[in-house]
């Protein structure tokens, strides 16, 4: 038995909650895990876990066991990383989850630098709307726009995006243009609205001006979960957008889509880093960490905080 291979295993499964998942996120099959796991306890002389055909339950001694590997495992990374050759030159597999027009318009253009720096990191990148689950899932970091849901994971605010209000040259033409933001509760409009998966089906946008707020919940022909096919919504002439205006710049400049209300405001959006708790933070994933906020602190994002 391999007992770094073991130890890795057991932790994944205390982790995933289930054999199958932490035999995909180690590239393992489930019967390798299944045996490690099994001849760990041999070992050990103590049962780690309780199994049904449904779920794992880490036992008392499992869960105490679990405490101390993974302090083991992260002092272990740590070692390895700490060496002259190791520190000057992070690497490995860095697994990480970004909203989809981040990655696309912000992240992705951005890399050959980050590479140009950290040529032994491999980038593992998750790109879309949909909510990880960081330890299930073995995801190293996410990126997230919107206040976390999850507060058990370790954040750090990147920037808060502003947002603006748009619609395509079609749309207007087709509908009227609206003045005042409550012109888009009547029956002529619709918007496009996004669903958030932690919100179900969306929710109203506030707009200020003046020292004055109203609310703005739209009929919509569409709701979806994807940022690209969102913005793409709205070129399309589905109904009004609510946008970062990293988002909707370019279409702008190219007169896919117009902004609206003039004077009017919209409480920007924060965008977090988050990762799992309880875990060393790795070379690779700090300067990843580092390198995102650095580069979110240029235009056309501006930081707030952190």
């Amino acid at each position: 038995m391999d007992r770094f291979d073991a130890m890795q295993a057991f932790v994944r499964v205390v982790e995933t909650g289930s054999f199958t998942r932490a035999a995909t996120t180690l590239h393992m099959s489930r019967t390798t895990v299944t045996q490690l796991v099994q001849q760990l306890e041999a070992r050990l002389r103590l049962k780690l876990l309780n199994r049904t055909t449904r779920k794992v339950h880490v036992t008392a001694d499992g869960a105490a066991y679990y405490e101390r590997i993974v302090q083991v495992l992260d002092t272990l990374e740590e070692i390895e990383t700490s060496l002259p050759q190791a520190a000057a030159l992070p690497r490995g597999q860095l697994r990480v989850d970004v909203p989809s027009p981040l990655a696309a318009l912000l992240l992705v253009p951005a890399l050959p630098r980050f590479h140009a720096l950290y040529p032994d990191i491999v980038l593992d990148m998750g790109a879309s709307d949909r909510m990880v689950d960081v330890i299930a899932d073995n995801v190293d970091c996410v990126i997230r726009g919107g206040e976390l849901s999850d507060q058990s994971l370790m954040a750090r605010k990147l920037a808060d995006l502003p947002l603006g209000v748009y619609a395509a040259p079609g749309y207007l033409e087709r509908v009227g243009t609206p003045l005042h933001p409550l012109d888009l509760q009547n029956s002529a409009h619709r918007i496009v609205r996004f669903r958030w998966a932690r919100a179900g089906n969306g929710f109203p946008y506030v707009m200020h001006r003046e020292g004055k707020s109203v609310n703005i919940d739209g009929q919509h022909v569409l709701s979806i979960d994807d940022g690209n096919a969102y913005l793409a919504a709205g070129v399309a002439g589905l109904g009004v957008l609510w946008l970062p205006d990293y988002m909707a710049r370019l279409p702008v400049a190219a007169g896919e889509l117009v902004p609206l209300f003039d004077g009017w405001t919209v409480d920007a959006m924060p965008l977090f880093l988050a990762y799992p708790p309880n875990r060393h933070v790795s070379k690779k994933l700090r300067v990843f960490i580092d390198w995102v906020v650095e580069l979110m602190a240029d235009p056309p994002v501006a930081t707030q905080g952190s």
